[in-house]
């Protein structure tokens, strides 16, 4: 198990406040999912998760502050997509898959680093790809290619940003599916930005709603998505319906102030 602890976390570009005195906790295995509108701050809250920015407050991992922490043990703690993956490498699938084993590779490459690459693969449906280059694949394939690597990777924290924004309705609905579903397998703790509401509450067990840098709630899907909640953050007058014990949000119009 391994937990996460982000505690009166702020952030501020020079003089502009961008995340002010954040807290939440979550623990494995389990999604979490930071959610709000376009300049919320949920892209800078992941960097400061994974220490490549340096925020005010603190940032633990089982106990441990994660700036407090070097680069290779950050890596081996915590794997992070980004968003807008736009690499034009000529590295195939394969190697790109494959330097997610970087934190534990020694002079050569192990059975169990090739046992480890070919799942996150097999899971993400991008073995086909195998041995294209990663610059050939469109945008939903590259996306899923840096899931399958943060996969791979074998590290108990996942930082996942926008994992489905270059993704079509049926891929992305797939890469939350295996995401949550391997969380709870293999015992990981995921922490992602994603604005599909529908999607976050489909995969999430923890929703942490961002409003002007700040939690604006955090819960449940269904104690959080709520019509007012989404009328207030979102500006949207909106109907939210439970089936199958998810709640599926039906945007109807910009609220009228």
């Amino acid at each position: 198990m391994v937990r996460l602890e982000v505690d009166a976390l702020s952030f501020s570009y020079r003089d502009r406040s961008v995340l002010d005195t954040i807290r939440f906790a979550a623990e494995s295995p389990g999604v979490v999912g930071l959610v709000g509108p376009n300049g919320s701050g949920k892209t800078t809250l992941i960097k400061c998760i994974d220490g490549i920015l340096k925020p005010e407050g603190m940032v633990l991992l089982d106990g441990a502050k994660i700036p407090s922490l070097s680069r290779p043990e950050v890596a081996r703690r915590v794997a992070y997509v980004p968003q807008g993956i736009t690499n034009h490498s000529h590295a195939t699938v394969y190697e790109t898959v494959l330097m997610g084993r970087r934190p534990h590779l020694s002079w050569r490459v192990s059975e169990a680093d090739e046992e480890a690459v070919v799942q996150a693969m097999e899971a993400l449906k991008v073995e086909e790809f195998a041995f294209r280059c990663l610059g050939d694949l469109s945008g939903g394939e590259r996306q899923r290619v840096m899931v399958a690597r943060a996969l791979a990777q074998g590290s108990p924290l996942m930082l996942l940003d926008e994992p489905t924004s270059a993704l079509d309705l049926r891929n992305g609905m797939e890469v939350m599916e295996t995401v949550g579903r391997l969380a709870h397998e293999h015992g990981r703790l995921v922490v992602m930005a994603i604005h599909d509401l529908t999607l976050a509450a489909r995969a999430c067990s923890l929703l942490v709603v961002l409003r002007h840098g700040r939690v604006y709630a955090q819960g449940t899907p269904a104690e959080v998505l709520t019509p007012d909640l989404i009328a207030e953050v979102y500006g949207v007058e909106a109907v939210v319906e439970e089936r199958e014990g998810v709640p599926y949000i039906f945007p109807l119009r910009p609220r009228r102030d």
